[in-house]
């Protein structure tokens, strides 16, 4: 095949082009509930918003205030027609005209609408009627968009739950529930032709809580963890929402619909809940949304979807202390009402760093940060089992490149899991920007001022 000649121009722009849209981190979102009565103006939001990376806010209605106050802020804007107007929306064209009228023409393109979502879990209640109605009423609401010349730059769906999947382990044999089959495939077909998204709530919160073992929370929390292996794919995977995105990706993909964009219309993790709760902490909220936020930004991916992030609205930006239910449905907000932080997940345009992200509750003391110009490597804690260093050692060497304690490496004698861990895990803590919680594993690891160095094996480390 002949080379092709590409102008130097042409690929210094694309660069900038795409430096710019992996900057913007318009995959970043935020689900604005308002369940509530203590929420500040909308005005304050808007501002609030202004000041953080979330570039798109999604709504589960239409307030005019809201979608008002956000207006030529930039902020994608996603609105929801509630599911008691299905019916009316299935059933009368003009209904579906007046709702858009009424709810985006009213506001576009100042207020930038950018996708419309028809009812909320429709698919998870035993309403047949609301089912059978679902995709009429998506289909009149797309009508009366296109009619008004705005059908391709707002798009139309409905959220899903997870509950929609017969089977998520492991993530290749993921496989939505036969029962829904027909209703399903109409609702992707028009995904598929409209270029809309499937749009799902996710939550590790709630894996945790169905089972509630220590390694399931590091799974769950983007810590260092044996990972799951799938024997189908060959996949080690190392955290629960790329394993619940890839389940969806592969149910769609045996559905015939690989191509549908996956859009997480919901995750997050509660700061704390009543007594009997399980997971709901400070700590482990923290370490949930800012090592998510880190782990989008990377672009990574997920293993069965490389090198793009899935657009992911965290849930919630305030508290809804009207929301009924146990504690901890009260307790997801990432902001208070008095606009400040209830924990720093790294959302702040002036700090994109989240604070050190701790491991699960009844945990050790977290690693202090080092001083500057400190020598430092992070080296394993006296004592640590090898059962636990090898978990350490598959973490890292995950993440890094581990060929020096390969066979014939500088470092591959002596040939023991506690040498191997060693310098794999500081070679991830000095890979990944020397972060104090990057030298954590899961509380088995220690900053060092001694160079572990020896013969012709070299640690990387030293001042910084």
């Amino acid at each position: 095949m002949a080379a092709l000649h590409i102008p130097l121009a042409f690929l210094i722009l694309t660069f900038f082009l795409g430096f710019n849209i992996a900057n913007s981190e318009s995959f970043i979102g935020v689900n604005y509930g308002q369940v509530a009565d203590n929420l500040p103006p909308p005005s304050a939001t808007a501002k609030l918003l202004q000041s953080t990376s979330i570039e798109k806010v999604r709504l589960y209605g239409t307030d005019p205030a809201i979608i008002s106050a956000l207006a030529n802020t930039g902020i994608g804007i996603v609105i929801g027609a509630a599911n008691g107007d299905i019916p009316a929306l299935a059933s009368d064209p003009n209904f579906a005209k007046n709702w858009v009228n009424t709810n985006v023409l009213a506001y576009y393109p100042a207020s930038k609408i950018i996708l419309v979502n028809v009812g909320n879990e429709v698919l998870l209640y035993g309403d047949d009627n609301l089912k059978t109605n679902l995709l009429p009423a998506m289909q009149n609401i797309k009508n009366a968009l296109d009619a008004a010349s705005v059908g391709d730059k707002i798009k139309v769906s409905t959220v899903h739950p997870m509950t929609l999947l017969k089977q998520s382990e492991p993530p290749s044999a993921g496989i939505f529930d036969p029962g829904l089959g027909d209703v399903l495939k109409g609702l992707l077909e028009f995904n598929n032709a409209t270029g809309s998204p499937f749009a799902i709530n996710p939550y590790p919160y709630f894996a945790y809580r169905g089972d509630p073992r220590p390694e399931t929370l590091a799974f769950c929390l983007f810590q260092p963890n044996p990972g799951r292996f799938d024997a189908n794919t060959k996949i080690n995977y190392m955290n629960m929402f790329d394993a619940q995105v890839d389940a969806v990706h592969s149910a769609l993909n045996a559905m015939g619909f690989k191509n549908v964009e996956i859009v997480v219309a919901e995750t997050g993790w509660p700061y704390k809940g009543d007594g009997d709760e399980v997971g709901p902490s400070m700590e482990n909220a923290k370490a949930y949304n800012g090592n998510l936020i880190a782990h989008l930004r990377s672009m990574v991916g997920t293993p069965l979807m490389p090198g793009k992030s899935v657009d992911t609205y965290l849930f919630a930006l305030y508290d809804e202390d009207l929301k009924p239910g146990p504690g901890s449905e009260r307790a997801f907000g990432l902001f208070k009402p008095d606009l400040t932080v209830t924990y720093d997940a790294g959302l702040s345009k002036s700090s994109q760093t989240p604070a050190t992200p701790k491991t699960p509750v009844n945990s050790t003391p977290a690693i202090q940060p080092r001083k500057p110009n400190q020598a430092a490597w992070c080296m394993p804690e006296e004592g640590t089992p090898d059962a636990q260093l090898q978990a350490n050692l598959d973490y890292a060497c995950g993440k890094v490149d581990c060929s020096l304690i390969q066979p014939g490496g500088a470092c591959f004698d002596p040939n023991t899991v506690a040498s191997h861990a060693a310098y794999a895990m500081n070679l991830y803590y000095q890979t990944l920007g020397r972060n104090p919680w990057d030298c954590d594993f899961s509380k088995t690891a220690v900053l060092s001022n001694n160079d572990p160095s020896y013969n012709s094996c070299t640690y990387p480390g030293g001042s910084t």
